[in-house]
């Protein structure tokens, strides 16, 4: 069974910067595509990146403020964010991209205020 754990996520100033990480298990995470999506109050849930599994990457209108990245040797799927605004305030998760796995994780809330 997959697992996705977000973490990294928290309270930061207008301005600011953060790195999100996303630990995969139980899969063949080398082989996937994977993304960044988020989901702010009240809205859909939106894709904000996503990177193969050789690195190429695509944003979906953050270019230039986030810049995911990946570690297949640790499994892990990294979301470095700056720049931040106000309305990227929302909760971020990963998961694999088109398809993606049927169980998200948790995700990582980052609250951006000043």
């Amino acid at each position: 069974q997959v697992q996705l754990v977000e973490s990294g996520g928290g309270l930061v100033q207008p301005g600011g910067s953060l790195k999100l990480s996303c630990v995969v298990s139980g899969s063949t995470f080398t082989a996937y595509t994977m993304g960044w999506y988020r989901q702010a109050p009240g809205k859909q849930r939106e894709l904000v990146a996503t990177i193969t599994s050789s690195g190429t990457t695509r944003y979906v209108s953050m270019k230039g403020r986030f810049t995911i990245s990946r570690d297949n040797a640790k499994k892990t799927v990294y979301l470095q964010m700056n720049s931040l605004k106000p309305e990227d305030t929302a909760v971020y998760y990963c998961n694999r991209y088109s398809p993606s796995f049927a169980s998200w994780g948790q995700g990582t809330q980052v609250t951006v205020s000043s």
